[in-house]
């Protein structure tokens, strides 16, 4: 089981590397005004969603305590995240703000995960 969760552990990491790698990279995009949602940020969030669930799962399986309010945090900002997302991935030109709303909601995601015990 151990394996299982790092690989699923690892996934998860990749998708969000794949949401704040898509927003890095248009950060300059962003300060002009062109930036977009990529497919990469979609899949991205994606990849998270369905690793994290999973990893709950697994977790609870091998009898680790999980911290129910954390992960509930850290889901409901994914869905704010996948929600702006989806809706907006076929615009040209997101507005800053939303666009930079997604990038510090990722972040703050990261450091729940990192920071709350």
């Amino acid at each position: 089981m151990d394996v299982l969760i790092s690989v699923f552990v690892g996934l998860h990491i990749i998708g969000i590397a794949a949401l704040l790698g898509g927003f890095l990279t248009q950060m300059k995009a962003m300060s002009a005004g062109t930036a977009r949602f990529t497919p990469a940020m979609l899949h991205g969030a994606l990849t998270m969603l369905v690793t994290g669930v999973l990893l709950v799962g697994f977790n609870e399986m091998d009898g680790t305590p999980v911290n129910n309010v954390k992960v509930g945090v850290k889901l409901a900002l994914l869905f704010v995240i996948l929600a702006l997302v989806y809706v907006k991935r076929d615009e040209e030109h997101v507005d800053k703000a939303l666009f930079g709303a997604v990038g510090g909601l990722t972040v703050i995601n990261i450091f729940i995960a990192l920071l709350w015990h």
